[in-house]
């Protein structure tokens, strides 16, 4: 019995987990998977088929919004980590005895709304803004020029919303680097730089691939920054997926396009973990 026990005893405290991946997310993508592949609208119902033409027509059609979803999910991303990586390495290196006080800071935008967040950077990118319209009164800038509306406001938008989330993992990892390590680095003449490719950058890299889930996901299927900071050419996939399911109500185009999505960013973290090297990454959590 005691046998048996110690052998069941990793199942079942596994079990919670499993139980958790079956009903938020197992059961979800099943009935999401069903509706994509239903006939029917919202007036008279939908039944089950096996109409596979909303996915060839979500991809003819919203390709662009994809490929843009991607384009600034990347982008946003890679900028973040940028300026994610030296402030988290500043706070955790040389923060002292204020580390605490650093990281609320970080996290004080965090506490308002996002909604009123990104809506306060639409008002801070109006063309006649407290920022952009002094530059044109003085001729700096040309009275034309204009952030708001363009992707570079939204790209904006989702690296100020997600700064917060690559800072918090990075700064955790570094925080457990064995400062003696950095000393033994120098005692054997090592430059600063070096010491920080060969050593700081290497056993920083799972705080790189966490914080890259975070913000990339996240990045890839906003919609509220592509609302707000951009127009209709910066629309994103999550934005017509908004609209198929509350304005248009094609919940089978919705669903395929939400299908499409997940499986394109399961696609894009399963090559990113194959390219940075999850071996190489446990290696140097452990």
């Amino acid at each position: 019995m005691r046998q048996l026990r110690g052998k069941l005893a990793p199942y079942l405290l596994s079990l919670p987990s499993w139980v958790y991946l079956l009903v938020f997310f197992l059961i979800p993508l099943g009935s999401m998977l069903g509706m994509a592949l239903a006939e029917g609208n919202p007036l008279v119902g939908y039944t089950m088929s096996d109409n596979f033409s909303e996915f060839s027509q979500a991809i003819s059609n919203y390709g662009d919004a994809f490929i843009r979803s991607f384009w600034y999910g990347t982008a946003s991303t890679v900028i973040t980590l940028l300026m994610a990586y030296p402030v988290a390495y500043w706070i955790a290196f040389y923060g002292g005895r204020h580390k605490s006080t650093f990281l609320f800071l970080i996290m004080l935008p965090f506490f308002v709304s996002f909604v009123i967040r990104v809506l306060a950077w639409e008002f801070i990118l109006s063309d006649n803004s407290f920022v952009l319209g002094p530059l044109k009164e003085v001729g700096i800038l040309p009275e034309n020029f204009r952030i708001l509306s363009t992707q570079w406001a939204v790209i904006g938008g989702l690296v100020y919303n997600s700064f917060a989330y690559y800072v918090l993992p990075l700064y955790v990892v570094l925080e457990k680097i064995d400062r003696r390590l950095v000393r033994a680095a120098n005692d054997l003449y090592a430059s600063p730089a070096t010491a920080f490719l060969k050593i700081i950058l290497p056993l920083s890299a799972p705080g790189v691939f966490a914080g890259f889930l975070l913000v990339f996901v996240t990045n890839v299927g906003d919609f509220v920054n592509a609302a707000l900071l951009g127009g209709p050419g910066t629309y994103m996939i999550g934005n017509i997926i908004q609209d198929a399911f509350f304005l248009n109500q094609n919940y089978p185009m919705a669903a395929a396009l939400s299908s499409i999505l997940m499986l394109m960013l399961m696609l894009a973290i399963l090559l990113y973990s194959k390219m940075f090297g999850t071996d190489t990454i446990q290696e140097y959590a452990a």
